[in-house]
């Protein structure tokens, strides 16, 4: 069976988790040996790197904060899982016919937001404030709205290529199934109660009942109609 120290709990990112009390390692037990190897050890990541360089980590580390919203501690190790990925070669197993290989992608839409932002602001990607660093992220999604280029790609690709592996490193983390209450493999334990909202003695309700589609919507609308992030200084 596996083994979770008493003092070991699941936590649930930047502590903003709508479960109040939930915690996916509680459920360890319940999981079968292979399974339970798998997911802890997503806890104990290597602090080194194999993948990026150190120049392309301080560009990929914002970037992934950004899409993610991940604005303070703690986070989801989401660089090191996407760099454990990259190493070995572990793709989706397919890429677009004019992007080059998710690997080389990588490096490449690095590098072309990092001479963005000396192009724009003088200065490196990793240099800047965070609202321009927003800037220049929300100018790639803009292009790839609209159908367009950002440098020599289809802008939508590259946004792909990025939300992609932000995703899955993020939703493969037990902090993440914190966070939205799930409490993660189902075999061989099983579910007893099927339906909409009908709940296995070991979860928790939601301690907001609110759709939260509708506000993303909203948030959505706003940004499109607003051309442009404000710049304010945050180093101070």
């Amino acid at each position: 069976m596996p083994f979770v120290p008493p003092q070991r709990h699941g936590v649930t990112p930047q502590h903003r988790g709508r479960f109040r009390g939930f915690d996916v390692l509680a459920q360890a037990e319940q999981w079968d040996e292979v399974t339970a190897g798998v997911v802890l050890a997503r806890l104990a990541l290597p602090k080194m790197l194999s993948f990026f360089t150190p120049a392309q980590v301080a560009v990929a580390g914002p970037l992934l904060d950004l899409l993610l919203a991940q604005d303070g501690d703690p986070k989801v190790p989401v660089l090191a899982l996407i760099d454990a990925r990259l190493a070995i070669g572990e793709t989706d197993g397919w890429h677009y016919d004019d992007m080059p290989d998710d690997a080389t992608a990588w490096r490449d839409t690095l590098a072309g937001l990092d001479s963005d932002a000396q192009n724009r602001y003088g200065a490196g990607y990793a240099e800047l404030t965070v609202p321009r660093q927003a800037r220049l992220l929300q100018d790639v999604q803009d292009l790839a709205e609209r159908g367009q280029h950002w440098r020599d790609w289809p802008a939508s690709h590259v946004w792909s290529l990025w939300t992609r592996y932000a995703c899955t490193a993020f939703y493969s983390h037990p902090w993440a199934w914190n966070e939205v209450g799930f409490s993660g493999p189902a075999y061989p334990r099983g579910y007893l109660n099927p339906g909409i909202n009908a709940r296995e003695g070991f979860e928790v309700p939601d301690r907001r009942d609110v759709d939260p589609v509708p506000f993303a919507a909203r948030v959505g609308r706003a940004r499109r109609a607003d051309d442009d992030l404000p710049e304010r200084n945050t180093d101070a």
